[in-house]
């Protein structure tokens, strides 16, 4: 299928790894022009390359693929980011932080520096794109949110929380587009085998004497026992969504906020 993406530019925040990654990646084989994000020079070169790299053979895609470092808890690095980027078609707000804490251990800087960067690096980036689309009369701006924004979980609170407050903000910026060729969509992703969660996997099988496989299992039986999948998604099945809602073809999807979390929240929406 032809999603009508060529030539279109996409900013992704937080994608040298991941999800992100994975969405960056699968924009380029559609023949957008990707701008990816990362905290260091050093990673964002890095996955540049890999795009490069990945791209499919005989075709230029890898070569519409460039990157500017900047992290999003600081908001001076924020502001030097949007004097960089070039106007874009597409925001993809991906850049975000997870820790299991109790609740208890949780203090108010770690609250801030949760908001701060999960909530307020869309809210930014948005409230520079977002005129300057409906001036063009074009744009998607999509918010990596979770499942967690709706099933909050227990070990991550602060983390559930940041998840909710970006589906007030998808939503309501929205409302700001009726009669346009804008829309703003969130996509929830459920448990998805990213490098960070695969380490949080390890870890939690080697603090209980399992194997990574055995790990994932007891994880899923125990604490995310309503996933259909009953499996880690695999982040490239997470960006085939978002390059959808990206695409010209989802001009009938608005304010929406579109699970691909294998079934884990049980409720219609």
């Amino acid at each position: 299928m032809d999603l009508k993406l060529n030539g279109k530019t996409a900013f992704i925040s937080g994608s040298t790894q991941g999800i992100g990654f994975a969405i960056a990646q699968s924009l380029l084989k559609e023949g957008a022009n990707v701008i990816i994000n990362g905290r260091s020079e050093n990673k964002v070169a890095d996955a540049v390359q890999k795009l490069k790299e990945s791209s499919p053979g005989g075709t230029p895609h890898g070569a519409n693929a460039s990157g500017i470092a900047a992290d999003f808890s600081k908001v001076e690095e924020v502001n030097a980011l949007l004097k960089q980027l070039p106007d874009i078609d597409i925001l993809v707000n991906n850049a975000g932080i997870f820790e299991p804490k109790q609740f208890t251990e949780i203090s108010d800087e770690e609250w801030f520096r949760f908001f701060e960067v999960n909530v307020l690096s869309g809210v930014r980036l948005a409230r520079y794109f977002f005129p300057k689309m409906i001036a063009k009369d074009w744009g998607r701006i999509i918010f990596i949110s979770s499942e967690s924004g709706v099933n909050i979980p227990e070990e991550m609170i602060h983390y559930g929380t940041t998840k909710t407050a970006q589906l007030a903000v998808s939503r309501g910026l929205a409302e700001l587009t009726k009669g346009t060729n804008v829309t703003v969509n969130t996509v929830m992703p459920g448990p998805t085998k990213s490098e960070g969660v695969a380490d949080f996997v390890k870890q939690l099988g080697e603090a209980n004497n399992m194997s990574a496989e055995q790990a994932e299992k007891d994880f899923f039986k125990n604490a995310r026992p309503t996933s259909l999948l009953q499996r880690f998604a695999s982040v490239e099945e997470i960006a085939n969504l978002v390059t959808y809602v990206a695409s010209p073809l989802s001009s009938g999807t608005n304010g929406s906020a579109l699970k691909v979390d294998g079934g884990v929240a049980k409720f219609i929406i």
